[in-house]
Parts: C-alpha cells; sequence; structure tokens
C-alpha cells in the first residue's frame, strides 16, 4: 500500500505565497505546510516566532483555516539582526521613512490581505520572551523562526517549546550543523540538538534546514 499524498497547497494559495517577501524556498515551505495540516487535527492553535513580511504565515494560516483553529503570528516587526542596514538581508523598502527604522509589519499586513487570509491569523507583535512569559494556551504546532543569535533562538525555544501539546509538532528554521553558518544557522542547529536530547521531541522529517519534531514526552 502506497503511503498518502503529502497535503499540498492549493495553486493560489502556492502563488501567493511564491509572490510575498521572505527567504523561505519552495521545498521548505511545502514540508512546513504538511506539518501544519497535520498539527491542525489536534484542533489547536499554530503559532509561528518570526514573522518578517508573511511568506510563511500564508501557509500556516491556509492549514489552519482548513482545520477550523487559529494562526498566531509573533514578530516585534523590527527585523533580525542580518536583515539590519549594512547587513545582507537588509531590504531598504522595509524601513519606515519617518523613524528610519525597519517596519515590517505594513507589508505583513498586506501580504494577508492579498491572500484573503487576514481571519485566520492573529498577529501578536512585541518581543517573543515578552509574550511568552504570560501565554498559556496549549499550542499544536510551535514554528520558531526568530533571531538566529544563542540568546534569540534559545528564548524562542524555552518561551514556546513548553507549549506544544502532546503529539504536537515542533519546526526549528534555518538548521545548518556545518560551523561555517555561524552567524545563520549555529544557533538553530544548537536549539534542534537541544530538543532531541531533551526526550521530548522525537525527529519525524528533515528538509534542507528545516526540522519537524514531534512531542514524544515531557519537558524541554
Amino acid at each position: 500500500m502506497q503511503d498518502p499524498k503529502p497535503a499540498a497547497p492549493k495553486p493560489e494559495i502556492l502563488a501567493a505565497f511564491e509572490a510575498a517577501k521572505g527567504f523561505m524556498p519552495l521545498r521548505e515551505g511545502l514540508a512546513l505546510y504538511e506539518a501544519a495540516v497535520e498539527a491542525g487535527r489536534l484542533g489547536l492553535p499554530l503559532l509561528e516566532v518570526g514573522t518578517y513580511c508573511g511568506r510563511s504565515t500564508i501557509l500556516l494560516a491556509d492549514a489552519a483555516r482548513a482545520a477550523g483553529v487559529t494562526a498566531i503570528t509573533v514578530d516585534h516587526h523590527r527585523g533580525s539582526e542580518e536583515q539590519q542596514p549594512g547587513w545582507e538581508y537588509h531590504d531598504p523598502a522595509t524601513v519606515d521613512p519617518e523613524i528610519g527604522r525597519m517596519d515590517t509589519l505594513p507589508t505583513f499586513r498586506r501580504t494577508l490581505h492579498k491572500a484573503g487570509l487576514e481571519d485566520q491569523v492573529v498577529a501578536m507583535v512585541g518581543r517573543s520572551p515578552q509574550i511568552a512569559a504570560f501565554w498559556r494556551t496549549p499550542l499544536g504546532l510551535v514554528f520558531i523562526d526568530g533571531g538566529h543569535t544563542d540568546e534569540h533562538a534559545s528564548g524562542d525555544y524555552e518561551g514556546w517549546a513548553p507549549h506544544v501539546a502532546e503529539g504536537g509538532l515542533l519546526l526549528i528554521h534555518d538548521v545548518f550543523p556545518d560551523p561555517a553558518d555561524e552567524f545563520t544557522g549555529q544557533a538553530p542547529y544548537r536549539v534542534y540538538l537541544r530538543a532531541l536530547e531533551s526526550g521530548a521531541f522525537t525527529e519525524v522529517s528533515v528538509t534542507d534546514s528545516l526540522r519537524v519534531l514531534k512531542r514524544t514526552g515531557a519537558g524541554i
């Protein structure tokens, strides 16, 4: 008997994803969508840390809509370290001309509007640790895709992984084991190893730099 065909977004959702500003490649996006569909069956919210302009949010929101749950995004919308002026991933179009600082929130909102997904998403604007400190709701999925320093990656893991429900999924993006990728992917890699070593999570799949883990035990 053949394995069931992986869940895939409809053409219009895929087109909206590919048109959106962001960094997630298509292969990883499809793996994210498949994981979100699976996690949606738990009937719990799906949450991402690190929204930027909403490229990955489109896929989470569409999966959430199909499952009848809510997609939640957490981001201060001032950009992570590598997106600041003078760095490789900086986009001048994301700078607020009045205050001279990055502000990706307007672009994010336009992204959701164009995709017809505004009603599926609750956007929480603020620092991840501050929001996690008062969060009490179990989550079917947590997608960690925020800052790439050890401080930020570890903070996102410690703040949000405890809320992944039994059988829920923890996704970690930009996992690069090569020490040459110290700035872009070593902190997420160390968080990924920590999750596995905790005994609370079991690896489900690997798609390029995206790791999908399932909660199979207590703790983090």
